[in-house]
């Protein structure tokens, strides 16, 4: 402003954001006072232009016409609040497993339209080649079974980390370089990136990483706090008012955070996590929020050398009966995930310990629930335990913490303990209280199908108290009243 003949700029605050839940502080201290985590402030910059709306060319980004128009013109009531009419058409990949995960209805699923989603994991679990493989397949005609016709999305994939040969090299082997309507973009300033928008006004967006993006006018550098949060309230702003759907690929920091500061899962409408071990072809997608749909919804994909492949079936391995062999402390079980279920192999060992020292140790089970299913063997079924050290897993790379493999999980310490086990073709499903009962779990009739179909001839389920056990074709149900009886059968 002006002052006589003087120019006042405006002067660049000094702020503190915490990185774990992004509050904002004055002052620097030791121990966050919102979350209370310690060390967790770091300092930025605040510049008042910040304030200004960041579509009208105020923030340098200009404005782009979009295809739902202004998100909102003032209050309304709610009763006065103009409803579309027809169901909310979604940018369906045809990727089934993701879009499962992305939500919507049979025949309706995938991306909402203007929406902003939230991709995460940790490097070199296939982040950027399952987003490339999205991409192409956005581009290419897709066939919904709700409006009986094709549909061809105009697609922009911006790469912050790679260059556009890099791109078309990845893009070659995954079999997605045909496309016409898949547009490249290898470039970092926020700026350049929303003029591209404008003129080549996709359907999606795709930025991949959101880390390395900036804007000129912060004088932070890439990846800050200040500079994630002010590029993300951007482009979320940006869809809300364009109709494009952005998806952001975020990287896993060491403390397991994703894209740096929690800010970002406040932001964005969906958050996807891919989980697997790079030792491992499998890898899961699995919604830890989603505005548009279901959070317990799980894609299954298997790391190929083409890219990554689909397991409608799930991670049942033909490994889990693995023929006609008998392994002592391995036990399979029928989990749920959403709508689909899925059957997994859980592994126990045991082996010798201290009294008093004895260690419990757990991958991809609940460590608390094992700890009370020992306890459980221990007083209800006569096992001695406190001086074995219990190992558990859960093979695949699948985390399971359903109840329902509480059975399984106990059939399993007691075969490695015991050196017994149950026919290969046989697998457990129940819940255990602390009294050693077994209690019913939900959509028993949905895992016997889906165990049946995968070659299990046996079930071992807890009994009914009313009603008729579920009878399955392929399937013979064994019904169990508590743990003890349960390991009877094992011996």
């Amino acid at each position: 402003m002006r002052e006589g003949k003087r120019i006042v700029m405006a002067k660049a605050k000094t702020q503190f954001v915490c990185r774990e839940c992004g509050a904002v502080q004055t002052r620097w201290a030791g121990k966050c006072p919102d979350c209370g985590t310690w060390d967790a402030l770091e300092e930025s910059s605040f510049d008042a232009s910040s304030l200004k709306d960041p579509q009208r060319g105020s923030a340098g980004t200009g404005w782009v016409e979009g295809k739902a128009g202004e998100v909102s013109m003032g209050a309304v009531a709610i009763s006065e609040v103009v409803r579309s009419t027809g169901v909310t058409k979604r940018l369906g990949t045809g990727i089934d497993e993701l879009d499962r995960v992305l939500g919507g209805e049979d025949g309706n699923r995938g991306l909402v339209p203007g929406s902003v989603i939230l991709v995460g994991g940790e490097p070199g679990i296939g982040k950027s080649t399952l987003m490339l493989q999205a991409a192409g397949a956005w581009a290419s005609p897709v066939k919904f079974n709700a409006t009986k016709k094709d549909w061809t999305s105009t697609v922009l994939y911006v790469s912050s980390e790679e260059s556009a040969e890099q791109i078309r090299l990845r893009a070659e082997r995954l079999g997605v370089e045909d496309s016409d309507s898949l547009f490249v973009l290898a470039d970092t300033n926020l700026a350049r990136i929303v003029e591209q928008m404008r003129k080549v006004k996709p359907d999606v967006v795709v930025i991949d990483s959101i880390q390395m993006i900036y804007k000129a006018d912060m004088d932070a550098a890439p990846g800050s706090v200040s500079q994630l949060r002010r590029c993300a309230s951007e482009l979320v702003y940006l869809a809300k008012s364009s109709g494009i759907a952005i998806v952001l690929v975020g990287h896993v920091t060491k403390e397991g955070s994703l894209a740096g500061p929690r800010l970002l899962e406040h932001l964005v409408d969906t958050v996807l996590y891919f989980e697997g071990d790079r030792s491992h072809a499998a890898r899961l997608v699995r919604a830890i929020k989603n505005r548009f749909g279901t959070t317990l919804e799980l894609g299954i994909f298997e790391m190929t050398g083409k890219g990554l492949a689909e397991l409608p079936g799930g991670l049942s391995i033909a490994s889990l009966t693995n023929g006609d062999e008998h392994r002592p402390g391995s036990v399979a079980s029928a989990a749920m995930h959403g709508s689909r279920c899925v059957c997994v192999e859980i592994q126990a060992l045991t082996a010798t310990g201290f009294v008093g020292s004895a260690k419990r140790k757990s991958s991809g089970l609940d460590a608390n629930r094992l700890a009370m299913i020992i306890a459980v063997l221990e007083q209800h079924a006569g096992l001695r335990l406190a001086d074995r050290d219990v190992f558990t897993s859960s093979v695949g790379g699948l985390k399971v913490t359903e109840p329902a493999s509480d059975l399984a999980l106990a059939l399993a310490i007691a075969g490695a303990h015991y050196k017994r086990s149950l026919p290969p073709t046989t697998l457990a499903i129940g819940e255990i209280g602390l009294g050693g009962e077994l209690r019913p779990v939900a959509q028993l009739e949905q895992r016997l199908r889906e165990a049946a179909r995968l070659g299990f001839t046996h079930a071992m389920v807890p009994t009914v108290r009313r009603g008729e056990l579920p009878r399955v074709k392929g399937i013979k149900v064994v019904a169990v009243k508590n743990v003890q009886g349960a390991i009877e059968r094992l011996m």
